[in-house]
């Protein structure tokens, strides 16, 4: 008798999460009542218009916001409590964050811009490089390493940027838009890119964005409106490439 396999650990769970916003005689309900559990492995895509609470959600889940109800828990400790300090190391050391924006220093080769989150752990600089090199490498800039950001593509800054957030080993990955900067084929590369290190480094993958090509590499796919968590998958996803 075959035995079923044991369930992902949960990599991130957003309880009960609510966070609302006076904004003169008017309560703005950014985030309203959001559960939400993410297993080791698990890419989830979540959709919504400006304004519906994305952001608001990313920044308590990132431990930069605290709720004003509920709690988020990442392999079961609660970042929702944590002191400034001991957010700032959630943050170092088990959180990876993708942004839209490409933040990469001018002068510095993709090697050490990658090494950047690194060093900020106290790795040595020799150590984050030998460290670094073989993510990149697996993130197919093996041949760029000593490239500065001008001499690299868009899609190539953009994987610099997700080899930065992986550097630490982070349990849970946010990424923000990450590819609303990019061409189309650009954004099946990186899509594909973060679901393949989502299942390969067992990471639980919280995705933000307005690209609908997005939904055919996500495991589950949610909209947020107006604070409020939907489970469905929007109409006409492409097949992923």
């Amino acid at each position: 008798m075959s035995v079923a396999p044991a369930p992902a650990p949960v990599a991130l769970e957003l309880r009960e999460l609510v966070k609302h916003y006076v904004s003169g005689s008017e309560t703005v309900r950014a985030v309203d009542g959001v559960s939400l559990e993410i297993a080791a492995g698990e890419l989830v895509a979540l959709f919504g218009p400006s304004g519906s609470g994305k952001s608001t959600l990313l920044m308590m889940a990132a431990a930069v916001l605290r709720p004003d109800r509920g709690s988020v828990l990442v392999r079961g400790r609660n970042v929702s409590e944590l002191s400034e300090r001991e957010a700032a190391d959630y943050r170092m050391h088990e959180l990876g964050f993708v942004r839209q924006s490409v933040d990469l220093l001018g002068g510095a080769t993709a090697l050490d811009n990658a090494a950047m989150k690194l060093l900020g752990t106290g790795t040595g600089v020799r150590k984050a490089r030998r460290e670094m090199a073989p993510l990149l490498e697996a993130l197919g800039l093996g041949s760029r390493l000593a490239h500065r950001p001008d001499q690299l593509s868009m899609g190539e800054r953009q994987r610099v940027m997700i080899a930065r957030a992986l550097s630490t080993g982070p349990s849970v990955l946010l990424a923000d838009e990450p590819t609303g900067s990019l061409d189309s084929h650009r954004k099946h590369e990186t899509l594909g890119l973060l679901r393949d290190v989502t299942k390969d480094r067992a990471i639980g993958t919280l995705l933000v964005t307005h690209d609908a090509q997005a939904a055919g590499y996500a495991d589950r796919v949610f909209t947020l409106e107006d604070g409020v968590l939907h489970d469905r998958l929007p109409q006409d996803a492409p097949t992923p490439r």
